[in-house]
This record gives structure tokens, sequence and C-alpha cells, in this order.
């Protein structure tokens, strides 16, 4: 099986009622599709960073009670796990598709990131494309575009990441819903190559 690309049913996995059932449907509709992405993405992203990469599907296998309202395949240096370190992922939302690449609390090495992006703060501004977008929290869908954020308001994006425990820092792309569902899975990947690559420089800073 090669990438299908996603359809309405992907997006409607993420409406249904109670955790068992959610995440049956969401091993057998969504999952599939994203471990092809994991397959796809993991050479090339191991060619464009210059580490090896290993895709990691997420299993939400901590989850008791509140279904997942998201799901991702993570990409990172380490067989064992991606939360540590930074790392890319494309995943969805009921209402989008999200290409990132991400810092999230849980990685030790954030403070040296976050000085890193802020000593190429000119770079970066000038460097990512207007329609991406930040994020400082993974576990909700929103995220602000780069048009909208001043270089004031980036810099301190990259002062929270050094200063508080919990902050995380994301950015990348979104498709909506209907852009997605549109786009054929060759233009999918394409367009998620391209992202990674824009992306690419955060990884090296990091």
């Amino acid at each position: 099986m090669s990438f299908t690309g996603f359809t309405n049913d992907d997006f409607d996995v993420f409406k249904i009622d109670g955790l068992d059932e959610r995440m049956d449907k969401l091993k057998s509709v969504i999952r599939p599709k994203l471990e092809e992405l994991g397959r796809h993405f993991a050479p090339s992203l191991s060619s464009l960073s210059g580490d090896e990469m290993f895709p990691h599907v997420a299993k939400h296998a901590r989850r008791t009670k509140n279904p997942p309202n998201d799901t991702w395949v993570a990409f990172a240096g380490n067989a064992r796990g991606y939360k540590m370190l930074p790392h890319f992922q494309i995943g969805l939302w009921e209402t989008h598709v999200f290409i990132w690449f991400a810092i999230i609390y849980e990685a030790p090495n954030k403070i040296a990131a976050g000085k890193s992006f802020e000593n190429n703060l000119g770079k970066l501004y000038k460097a990512i494309p207007k329609d991406y977008v930040w994020s400082g929290d993974h576990t909700k869908p929103d995220a602000v575009p780069h048009s909208q954020l001043s270089k004031d308001e980036l810099y301190s994006m990259f002062q929270r990441l050094q200063n508080i425990k919990k902050a995380e820092i994301l950015c990348g792309y979104h498709i909506s819903r209907e852009d997605a569902v549109r786009m054929s899975p060759d233009q999918f990947i394409e367009k998620a190559e391209a992202v990674f690559r824009n992306l690419l420089p955060l990884y090296k800073m990091a």
C-alpha cells in the first residue's frame, strides 16, 4: 500500500464518541495512512537533516477516558522515542492537517535551542514563509500565522522556550480539511516535502 491521500472519513473519526470507539476507527482508518507517510518521509528527512530519522506513529496508549482529538506521525533521530528531541510531525485534527517542526516540553535541550533561535531571530523572521504558523502548545489546534507576528513577539516565544518549564515551540503549515481532501496523494507528498525543507533551518539550529 502507498499513501492514498486524506478523505472526509479520516477527519470524521474525531466526531466519534467514546474512547474505544474512536480508537478503533483511528487505528483502522487513519493509522495505516500515517504509517505510510512514516515509511515515505523517514528516508527523505534522513537525507535532508543528515541524521537517521525514525517514524513514530502516535499510540495514545496512556488514555483511559478522553478520546484523542488529534493524531500524528513524528520523525526523530532516535528509534525509541521522539518527545525528548527536536522532531517533525504530520498529523490531523478534525479541522485541518498539520506539518510541524516541534520542540515539546519533554525536550531537555529546550534552553539551548531557544538561545540558538534567539541568536538567529532576524534570519528566521525573514526565512519562514508568511503563510506558515507558530504555536506554543501542541495540545491545541490553533496557531498564529507568521505574517501576524512581529519580530518582538517571535523573540518572546524564543525567550519563553528558555525560561518556562512547560514551554513548547512548533512551526509549520496547516492545510484545511477542505484543501487536504481535494489534494491528490502526490500533491500532499509534494507539499509536505516543501514544508520540511523550509523548516530545516530550525532543526539545524536546534
